[in-house]
């Protein structure tokens, strides 16, 4: 089992930034990929971004590319989502989620193993 808290999440206005984290814990001695998703209300939960366990891969979904920035620290069992340019659109919750394939770096939300509690971006405009 792997638990992965998230944190960064909070209000910003449109042209702002935020940083999230997401720490994992439990059984963090397997190689895991880690992505970000993100659910707006009344939408389906949709991917953002993605990372391979070494880090040297990422996948970025068209509407962030060039405005958000997914990397990652095994040593602190973290990984980091960097939202620059953010706009009104970008509101949602934003889960993280860890993948027992290490490769993975784009997928759907049935190809994650498991998954954070979620944190709460909203963008003003």
């Amino acid at each position: 089992q792997v638990l992965l808290d998230e944190s960064g999440g909070g209000l910003v206005q449109a042209g702002g930034s935020l940083r999230l984290s997401c720490e994992a814990s439990g059984r963090t001695f397997r190689p895991y990929a880690m992505g970000w998703f993100r659910q707006a209300p009344g939408k389906e939960r949709e991917f953002v971004t993605g990372i391979s366990w070494s880090g040297g891969r990422t996948f970025y979904a068209d509407s962030v590319k060039g405005r958000f920035t997914i990397s990652r620290d095994n040593a602190k069992n973290t990984v980091y989502l960097q939202m620059n340019a953010l706009k009104p659109e970008d509101t949602a919750v934003y889960y993280c989620a860890a993948d027992k394939s290490p490769s993975r770096v784009v997928g759907t939300a049935g190809q994650y193993d498991y998954w954070g509690q979620g944190t709460q971006v909203t963008v003003s405009s």
